[in-house]
């Protein structure tokens, strides 16, 4: 399928968000779309896929000009968008999410139970996971709920598959199965349009790359003939510098030291130790327990058993607030449901942790409470249209900057980071990275998972490598690398000669 879009303009209100933007997808191609957040990307494919109508320009499909009034319509002309944020229905089954209205029914109207889970065994399998077709959403991770959504576009029959950061919740063995199923694809002549801010799986899959900026288009290259560094300015209009900042640590005394600490089912005998202004780097496959630890130190999970100690002394954490009075902050790796009140002010999203700071007897000093809000706007380069806007209207990669805003604010002694750039653009990562430098060099302690090896070793001190709810190794920055990194994440041991 040949899709050309031409001068497409649109606007929300007085907020002109695509100017003369345009994409030509050719059959069976794998066309990479990049862009820092609030580009266009995910506005265009709306359009394209009949969500958002435009206001001018043409949308041609094997040469003949459409405009789609739904996604059920764009879908049934053979084009389905994948969305980053999940759209699944957490109180039903895997198999029936992925015949949500498309349910397979006899002659008087009732499901055929049988028929459709074998389909949805047969789609699960094509994609290498095996998460079986009657286990309730909610009870999977945020990856498998990924690979499920992947699924339902894939049993769409589709000629045309538009991914916006697909592997953002993936493991790297997902990941390289999602690869190889839109290898797959593209021999078959299915054309797939692959949104993602990750370079190296754009260098690994994609024939062409299209470049937009602030709504604009900027370029088309050939894969083959470009490079990271001209992609990343004609995203941004600059060169962007050392992917990783760097920075000479002052590392102090032990912060925070766990011992033994446990939770039946999940983790055991977990220790370690952070100290001020280090970055530790937590790493592992998904599954492997690292988030359940830190919800666990934060009070959102009590433990079992084990200690925590801050600065020598032992404290008791069973709930999120004890976490805070000991200056513990916790960013969460899902900001749209756990991070932030979409439907709320950046103000408001910005007083959630600050309330002691700005209120007396139950009254919000409402002075403070725009002081503190403008202060985050200005010093994390929050762009938005001021301190009213919704969270929910804000790109990625800023809604991540309220998240942070309204937890460093606060000036926690300790900050947990869960996936602090997923899903974020190049420039907005580096501010990001940033951020966490600067937090560092004030001597806070800082904890990071990160899924992005090249990211945990680009920033941490040292790394912790967790495996089936169990600490495997701690390995300084000097050690690591990113097959030390893989050989303790799948259960191996590293020689001595090789530390």
């Amino acid at each position: 399928m040949h899709i050309l879009m031409k001068d497409i303009q649109k606007s929300f209100g007085q907020n002109q968000v695509l100017k003369n933007a345009q994409l030509d997808l050719r059959d069976g191609e794998v066309h990479a779309l990049m862009g820092e957040n609030g580009a266009g990307k995910s506005t265009l494919m709306n359009i394209l896929t009949g969500v958002y109508t435009k206001d001018s320009g043409s949308v041609f499909v094997d040469d003949k000009e459409v405009t789609f009034k739904s996604a059920k319509e764009a879908e049934e002309n053979g084009i389905v968008f994948i969305h980053q944020e999940l759209n699944v229905l957490y109180d039903m089954t895997v198999e029936e999410n992925l015949f949500i209205n498309k349910e397979l029914k006899g002659s008087f109207g009732f499901c055929r139970s049988k028929e459709m889970q074998e389909k949805a065994k047969e789609a699960l399998a094509l994609l290498g996971v095996s998460i079986p077709a009657k286990a309730v959403m909610s009870t999977l991770s945020v990856g498998q709920q990924q690979m499920v959504e992947i699924c339902k576009g894939l049993m769409a029959n589709a000629r045309v598959i538009i991914m916006d950061e697909p592997t953002a919740a993936l493991t790297e063995t997902e990941a390289n199965t999602l690869f190889e199923v839109i290898e797959g694809l593209r021999e078959k002549g299915v054309s797939v349009i692959y949104i993602s801010h990750r370079m190296e799986e754009i260098f690994q899959i994609s024939d062409r790359i299209t470049v937009m900026r602030d709504g604009e288009y900027i370029g088309t290259k050939d894969t083959k003939d470009t490079n990271m560094n001209e992609l990343v300015k004609m995203m941004i209009g600059r060169e962007i510098g050392e992917r990783y900042p760097a920075r000479q640590a002052k590392i102090g005394d032990v912060v925070l030291e766990v011992e033994g600490l446990g939770l039946d089912g999940v983790f055991d005998k977990i220790s370690f130790n952070v100290r001020a202004g280090e970055v530790l780097g937590v790493g592992g496959l998904m599954g492997a327990g690292r988030t359940e630890i830190m919800h666990s130190i934060f009070g959102d999970v009590p433990y079992q058993r084990g200690k925590i100690r801050i600065r020598g002394k032992e404290v008791q954490i069973r709930k999120t607030s004890d976490a805070i009075k000991q200056g513990i902050g916790f960013i969460t790796e899902d900001r749209k449901l756990e991070g932030l009140m979409l439907e709320k002010s950046i103000e408001e999203n910005i007083s959630l942790t600050n309330l002691d700071r700005m209120s007396h007897n139950t009254m919000i000093n409402t002075k403070k409470e725009d002081a503190l809000s403008q202060r985050g706007i200005k010093e994390f380069n929050i762009k938005c249209f001021g301190a009213s806007m919704p969270a929910g209207n804000l790109s990625g990669g800023n809604q991540q900057k309220v998240v942070l805003a309204k937890w460093i604010l606060k000036e926690p002694k300790i900050l947990i980071l869960d996936e602090p750039t997923r899903g974020v653009d190049i420039g907005a990562k580096k501010e990001i990275y940033n951020i966490i430098n600067d937090l560092a060099g004030q001597g806070v302690a800082v904890i990071m998972i990160s899924s992005e090896l090249p990211e945990l070793l680009g920033m941490s001190d040292r790394i912790m490598v967790v495996r089936e709810g169990r600490v495997t190794g701690i390995i300084s920055k000097e050690e690591a690398n990113q097959e030390n990194v893989m050989i303790l994440a799948t259960g191996g041991t590293l020689d001595e000669n090789e530390k």
